[in-house]
């Protein structure tokens, strides 16, 4: 831990004790402990043991305020897209999981190297699993830079998804499944996998220098920038988004409120 560091905890530790007590005030202990930061290192020396004891719980202190805020501002935005639903596009020929007309729409921003979304992916099933028809999943592209990997396998889904929606969906669930097989085989797994869901791999290698295929996958990272989907995977459940891996009750509770209202 930096001095500095060192520094503000103990000032913010010792502050705590003015409140109930008659001491020095918290911008008088700063001045002295710039002034003369050997109190610091007296008082560690002396008992380094309830030294760090306390700057722990200071630090485990603002981590849960932190979370706190976190929290309470996520609930608070999450409210108001309640009320002012986002609108992310869902265009003509888009590959869909789940029955078209399902009362809840998941648009999934993912990265099919990424193994957050990798978890996302089982939440999703486990969704479809516990909601059946009510949901459907439009699955859209956001590729991160530092997974070289993830645009060739968007491209790949969506050029199988020219030939055949369920194909492109068993491709889908195949690389989730064996994420791990892309650092042993890279982009050669994709070509083995369209082969196994039975793709036409002459049409697949003409598609996936398709332009629209190329565009499609633009389109998507800049409606998820829109939305200010940095990472992956994003979910926007009947406008209301969804910023992470979350676990099952965390979809629950939003789909639940949307299904509430519509009864």
């Amino acid at each position: 831990m930096k001095t500095t560091s060192i520094l503000s905890t103990l000032v913010s530790a010792m502050a705590a004790l003015t409140l109930a007590s008659c001491a020095p005030s918290a911008k008088q202990l700063k001045e002295a402990i710039e002034k003369d930061p050997s109190i610091v290192f007296a008082a560690i020396q002396k008992d380094p043991v309830k030294f760090i004891e306390v700057v722990n719980k200071a630090a485990q202190d603002a981590q849960q305020g932190q979370a706190a805020r976190a929290q309470d501002d996520e609930k608070k935005s999450r409210e108001e897209e309640f009320k002012n639903p986002l609108q992310p596009e869902v265009q003509a020929g888009r590959v869909i999981f789940g029955k078209a007309d399902a009362p809840i729409t998941i648009v999934e921003y993912s990265d099919f190297q990424c193994p957050y979304c990798s978890r996302g992916y089982q939440t999703v099933k486990e969704v479809e699993k516990e909601y059946g028809d009510k949901v459907r999943i439009i699955f859209k592209h956001l590729p991160l830079d530092f997974h070289p990997l993830a645009m060739p396998a968007a491209k790949y889904f969506e050029a199988i998804a020219k030939q055949d929606h369920a194909k492109a969906e068993k491709f889908h669930d195949m690389v989730f499944e064996n994420q791990g097989m892309l650092k042993d085989k890279g982009e050669a797994y994709f070509k083995e996998v369209a082969k196994k869901v039975g793709a036409d791999m002459k049409k697949v290698e003409v598609d996936l220098k398709d332009e629209s295929i190329a565009k499609r996958i633009e389109a998507d990272m800049a409606e998820a920038k829109k939305f200010n989907m940095s990472g992956t995977p994003g979910f926007i459940i009947n406008g209301v988004s969804l910023r992470g891996a979350y676990p099952l009750p965390a979809f629950k509770d939003i789909i639940d409120q949307h299904l509430s209202v519509k009864k």
